[in-house]
C-alpha cells in the first residue's frame, strides 16, 4: 500500500500536462476581476457581473460541446481547448499594451475559458477513462486533486505577489502560458486514438445535447449524487464572496491575512487526496462516498460565527482545513465512481452535463445569495448557506450500485485493492 503506483509514461505526460495548466490557473487566480478593478475601475456590480457571466454564458456555450466532444478524438480536442484558453487570455495583455483593453472583451474571455474548461474537462475524463485501467482510476484521479490543492496553496500567494511586483496582467500571461505548455504536454502523450464510432444518425440532433443529463437522472445512483454535487459546490462556492466582504470590509483583515486563511486549508486537501485510495481499499467505495460526503458540510456554518482578529483567522483556517480535507477525499471518488458507472460511448456528454450544471448552478446562486446578503448582511447569508448545506447528505446515494457489467459483484469487489 505505501509503494507508489506506476501508471506509465502517457499517464505521466498526461499528469504533467494538467499540474502545468493547474499551477499556472491558481497563479492567476482571480486575475480578470482585478483587472476590472485595477485597470479599468471597475465597481462591485461590474465585478459581480463578471464572476456569474463567465459561468453562466460559458455553460450555455459548452451545451453542444458534449456531443462534439464525444464523437472526436479526445487529445486533439483537449490540445485545441488548452490553445483556445491561451489565445483568449493572452487577448487581454495585448489590449491593454495597445490601450484598448475595454469591460466587453473581458466578459467575453471570461465566457470563452469557461466553456472551453468545460470542453476540456469532458474529454479529460473520457481520455482517462481509456488510458488508465479500471483498477488505478481512483489512483490517477486521487493524483489530480492532490495537483489542484497543491497548486491553490501555492498559486495565488505567488500571483499576489507577482502582480505587486510586475502589474495587473502578468499572472494572466503566466495562466495562458501554462495552457500554451499543457497542450504541448498532451501532444508529448503520443500513441494512437481510434475515432470514436457514432452509432446511430451521422450528424448532431437535438437529442444528443441531452443524453449526459438523460444518463445521470436515470442512473440510480449518479442522480443523487449529481443533485447533491450541485448543491454542496453552489452553496459554498456563493458564501465565498460573501466571506471575503466580511473579512475584508466588515474586520479590516489585510490582503495576506486573506490569502492565509484560504491558502493554508489546502494542506487539508493534499492529506484527503492522498488517503483516498487506502481508505477505499479498507472500507469499501460507498461507505468513504458517503462518510466524507456527509462530513464535508457539516464545517462552513462555523464562517458565520467569524470574530475579527487572531480568533478570527484561526476559526476561519480550522473550519476551512476540515472543509478542504474531506473534500480533498470525496472529490476523487466520487470522480472515479461517475467514470466507472458510464459507458465509453457518453463519458463526454455525461461529464459536461455534470460541469454545465454545476457552473449554472453556481453562477444562479451566487447573484441569489448577493442579493440575501444586501438584505440581511454577509454574516446571516452565510448562515443560511451553512444550515442549507446540513440538508444536503440527504442526497447521497443509500446503497452501493456496481458498474455495468458487475451487477454480482459485492461492495468490497466493486472497488478492489488500489
Amino acid at each position: 500500500m505505501a509503494r507508489r503506483r506506476a501508471l506509465g509514461r502517457r499517464f505521466g505526460w498526461l499528469w504533467a500536462a494538467f499540474a502545468v495548466s493547474s499551477y499556472g490557473t491558481g497563479f492567476g487566480f482571480g486575475a480578470l476581476p482585478l483587472i476590472a478593478v485595477l485597470v479599468l475601475d471597475s465597481g462591485p456590480a461590474q465585478v459581480a457581473a463578471l464572476a456569474a457571466t463567465g459561468r453562466a454564458v460559458g455553460a450555455v456555450v459548452a451545451v453542444p460541446l458534449g456531443p462534439w466532444v464525444e464523437f472526436r478524438r479526445k487529445r486533439p480536442v483537449m490540445m485545441a481547448m488548452d490553445l483556445t484558453r491561451f489565445a483568449a487570455l493572452m487577448s487581454v495583455p495585448a489590449a491593454f499594451a495597445l490601450g484598448r483593453l475595454g469591460f466587453t472583451q473581458l466578459l467575453v474571455v471570461s465566457v470563452v475559458v469557461a466553456a472551453a474548461d468545460i470542453a476540456f474537462r469532458a474529454a479529460g475524463g473520457a481520455y482517462l477513462k481509456a488510458l488508465v485501467p479500471p483498477e488505478d482510476l481512483l489512483v490517477a484521479n486521487s493524483r489530480f486533486e492532490a495537483t489542484t490543492w497543491t497548486a491553490t496553496m501555492v498559486g495565488p500567494p505567488l500571483g499576489g505577489a507577482a502582480i505587486g511586483l510586475f502589474g495587473p496582467v502578468t499572472t494572466l500571461v503566466a495562466d495562458a502560458v501554462s495552457h500554451l505548455l499543457s497542450a504541448l504536454g498532451i501532444r508529448a502523450i503520443g500513441g494512437t486514438e481510434p475515432r470514436p464510432a457514432r452509432s446511430g444518425a451521422p450528424r448532431l440532433h437535438a437529442r444528443d445535447l441531452l443524453e449526459g443529463w438523460r444518463h445521470i437522472l436515470a442512473h440510480p445512483a449518479l442522480r443523487p449524487l449529481f443533485l447533491n454535487a450541485i448543491a454542496v459546490n453552489g452553496l459554498i462556492m456563493a458564501s465565498e464572496p460573501l466571506l471575503a466582504v466580511l473579512l475584508l470590509d466588515h474586520f479590516g483583515f489585510a490582503p495576506w491575512q486573506y490569502g492565509l486563511v484560504f491558502a493554508a486549508p489546502c494542506i487539508g486537501g493534499l492529506i484527503g487526496s492522498r488517503l483516498a485510495h487506502r481508505l477505499v481499499a479498507r472500507f469499501g467505495r460507498h461507505e468513504v462516498m458517503r462518510t466524507a460526503g456527509t462530513l464535508r458540510v457539516c464545517w462552513p456554518l462555523g464562517l458565520a460565527f467569524v470574530q475579527p482578529g487572531v480568533p478570527g483567522i484561526v476559526l476561519v483556517i480550522a473550519v476551512q482545513f476540515c472543509l478542504v480535507t474531506c473534500c480533498g477525499l470525496f472529490n476523487p471518488v466520487l470522480a472515479t465512481y461517475r467514470l466507472d458507472h458510464t459507458g465509453p460511448d457518453r463519458v463526454a456528454r455525461t461529464l459536461a452535463a455534470w460541469s454545465i450544471s454545476n457552473n449554472a448552478a453556481i453562477a444562479a446562486l451566487t447573484a441569489l445569495w448577493g442579493l440575501l446578503a444586501a438584505v440581511a448582511g454577509p454574516r446571516a447569508a452565510i448562515a443560511v448557506a451553512g444550515v442549507l448545506l446540513l440538508a444536503t447528505p440527504l442526497l447521497l446515494p443509500r446503497r452501493e450500485q456496481a458498474p455495468p457489467g458487475r451487477r454480482g459483484a459485492g461492495a468490497k469487489d466493486v472497488v478492489g485493492p488500489v
